[in-house]
Order: structure tokens, then sequence, then C-alpha cells
């Protein structure tokens, strides 16, 4: 008893230790020391980390020492930067077990640097923090990025528009909003989409406070509909309506526009309580509408192309932005016409003339049968009063019949002038 009171008298305190012993070994003892200290008070329980060091490097293999009576081989894949790793380097591992049947223990650098990551993650980051990592691979619902440790990004959550396949991510670095933190599933979600939804809301405030209507601003065809255009103005998205593309006749957008097609567009107007922008294209060109009585007079004869046939007339397109309606009563001063198709088909080039023209509604009417001489104006010439004619009975009525002279000209044969014996 007394002998472990002396021992414990002159025992150096736990913190003199390393003092001591540098002081009696002297230089030499230095290297190792630390190492040494450790090992003697080493935990080596599985599924904790420990230090390790490299021993050998054979092939693609390491062998990793760590104070215990056999030693660990791990792959060298396993391991960051393993092309400059050396003899003698010292590395956090997990152990796994103590002895996997062949005399080994069994070691882990990647679950090490996992958990490392997990522990750093936790101690620097929170929800709604901003965090970048490289996009490792695809899985089912979305992609997994290593971040220090691996997170998941859900498909829905990597862009504010779909993304066709989302495996062209990968080895990509992306900047990302923490979600969700789960430290009881070692999980973490993350949204790039939010970051870029933040981006472009702060971006369309910005825009909105700069944009005036009658501007002419640069834009990205986004998405292509029916009715029109969704072009990208940087930060927010303006509608260019397909009445707003040409000021000719188009049947679809895509006929002009295609996606991220870059174009200059007239800005017609702001809703800034609903954050809609109206665009237009063919309001940075004059409209050919202004001088429209002095190229088309009226009583002037033109040719134009038949763009259109409808049931009651035929639409002719006399230049890009005008077009005018032959009624189907202008057609033909003769022939009884049901359908204008009877006279003329898309694409047809006709010879019209200009009877009216309505600059505020945009409206010209045009005339076929205005090409041609009335058949009317030569009745007295070609039939004075007493000639003999032959015609073809064409309808018979209580007061008598009409007969046709030639077509479109027809005359009533009283029933009185039938007979002279009643």
């Amino acid at each position: 008893m007394a002998v472990h009171k002396k021992v414990k008298e002159f025992s150096p305190a736990p913190e003199n230790l390393e003092a001591e012993v540098r002081e009696a070994l002297g230089e030499y003892s230095l290297k190792g020391i630390d190492e040494l200290y450790v090992d003697s008070v080493k935990n080596f329980a599985v599924d904790s980390i420990i230090k390790g060091k490299v021993v050998n490097i054979v092939n693609d293999e390491v062998v990793i020492d760590v104070g215990y009576k056999s030693e660990g081989v791990l792959a060298l894949n396993e391991f960051e930067g393993a092309a400059d790793m050396e003899i003698g380097d010292t590395v956090e591992v997990l152990l796994e077990g103590l002895d996997d049947k062949t005399g080994l223990i069994m070691l882990s650098k990647r679950k090490a640097d996992r958990i490392r990551g997990w522990e750093n993650i936790l101690a620097t980051k929170k929800e709604g923090d901003i965090i970048k990592g490289k996009v490792i691979r695809k899985i089912k619902g979305g992609l997994l990025l290593d971040v220090g440790a691996p997170v998941f990004m859900p498909a829905s959550q990597i862009s504010i528009r779909r993304t066709g396949d989302i495996s062209e991510y990968i080895g990509k670095e992306l900047e990302c909003r923490i979600l969700k933190i789960d430290e009881s599933r070692m999980n973490i979600v993350v949204s790039r989409r939010k970051l870029i939804e933040e981006e472009r809301e702060k971006k369309k405030k910005d825009l909105l406070e700069k944009l005036q209507e009658g501007q002419v601003v640069k834009g990205v065809v986004k998405n292509i509909v029916d009715f029109g255009a969704f072009v990208d103005l940087g930060g927010i998205d303006g509608l260019l309506h397909i009445t707003d593309m040409s000021w000719g006749r188009i049947n679809h957008p895509s006929e002009m526009l295609g996606i991220d097609d870059e174009i200059e567009v007239k800005i017609l107007g702001i809703d800034y309580k609903n954050e809609r922008i109206a665009l237009g294209l063919k309001q940075k060109s004059k409209s050919p509408w202004v001088d429209v009585e002095e190229r088309f007079p009226v009583g002037t004869r033109v040719k134009g192309r038949v763009v259109n046939v409808m049931s009651y007339g035929g639409f002719v397109k006399l230049q890009t932005g005008i077009e005018g309606l032959v009624h189907i009563s202008e057609m033909s001063w003769t022939k009884r016409i049901n359908h204008p198709s009877e006279v003329v088909q898309i694409g047809d080039i006709v010879d019209v003339v200009v009877l009216d023209i309505n600059k505020e509604k945009q409206e010209i009417s045009l005339g076929m049968k205005q090409t041609e001489v009335d058949p009317w104006t030569l009745v007295e010439e070609k039939y004075p009063e007493g000639t003999i004619v032959q015609g073809k009975v064409r309808n018979l009525t209580n007061y008598g019949a009409f007969v046709e002279l030639e077509e479109g000209i027809d005359g009533l044969l009283h029933v009185s002038d039938m007979s002279w014996i009643k």
C-alpha cells in the first residue's frame, strides 16, 4: 500500500507526461510520441471512428494499422486523392468489425468520411441554408448529391421547368437550398428549384420597376402554345399573343418562333398587380394599314391570293397584313353561286377591285365581278325593243314566266303577253 502511495506521489501528472518523456528520451522521442499516447487509450468499439496509419500500399489496396493486434485492408478507391497517398499518412476510418475471418479487422474509409461529413453539416448548416455539391448519380425519384455527405434532390426540385433526362446533371456542381434535415435517419432533402425561384422573384421585381410600355427588349422563347408564346425577359415571362406576332395571317405561333429563340419584342402593356406583361412583335414595324388608302385607293384593280374561303365569301391577301373580303354577291354578275368554293379556291390568284375601305376596323371590301363589264349595261344595245329572241324558261309564276336570254339575263314574259286569246 505504501509502495502504491509512493508511486503515485512521484508519478508525473498526466498533463506533464509528454514533456517528461521528451526530456528523458531527447529529440529522438518526438516522432511517434502522439501515436504512442493515443494508442495507449484507443477504444476499439465497433462502429466507432478511429485513426490509423498507412503502412503499405499494394496495387489497389491500402494496409492500415490502427494499433490493434491485426491490421485492416481497404480498397484504394475509398480514398480521395489516392494518387498522393504515401506510407506513413494518418487517416480516419470506421471500425466495422474486429474479425473478418481472415485475421484482419474490417475498416471503411468511405463510411468514416460520410459520418464526418454528416457531423460537419449538422454543425454548420440548418434548414433553409444554401449548400453546394456534385451530383453523384441518378436514383429513383431524383438525384443524389455529395455535399460532404450524400443528400437527396427530388426530380421536382431540380428546375422550375420540366427536365427531360435528369441524368444530364450527373457530375455537375449544383447550388441548392436545404429543405429538410432528418437527424434520426441521417437524411437531407435539398432543392435547386427553390433557389432558382427566389432568384427569378428578385429579378422579376427589379424588372417590373425598370420596364415601361413601348420599350423594346430582348427575350428568349420558353414555351409555345396555340394562342401565343411565353418569352423570358430575364426574370419574368411575358405573353406574345398570336395576333401580335405578325401583321399577316399565321395559323400557329410555331410558324414564326421556336423554343429558345432569342427575339426582340415591344412591351404593349404591364399589369403590375398580377405581374403580367403583354408583348408584341409586329408592333416593331409600321402597320400596313397606316397608308392603306394611298396604296389601294377605292376603284383600284389589283391582284391578290385567296387565303381563306368561308360560306359568305373569300378572303384575298393584297400584301402582308392587308386582306380584303370578296362577298359571295360580288363574285359574279351572272352566275347563281351557292358557295364561294364554286368560284375560288385557297391559293388562287385573282383580279379584284377595291370597293370600300374601313381603316378604323381594318376592313377592305373587294369585288371580282367588277373586273368584268356588267352585262346589264349592254342589254339595251343587244336586245333593242321589238327584237325577237329565243330563250329558256327558268321559272314559272302565277303572273308569268321568267325566260333566260343568256346567263344572268332573265326577262319576264307576263301572262297577259302570252296569247291574244284569253
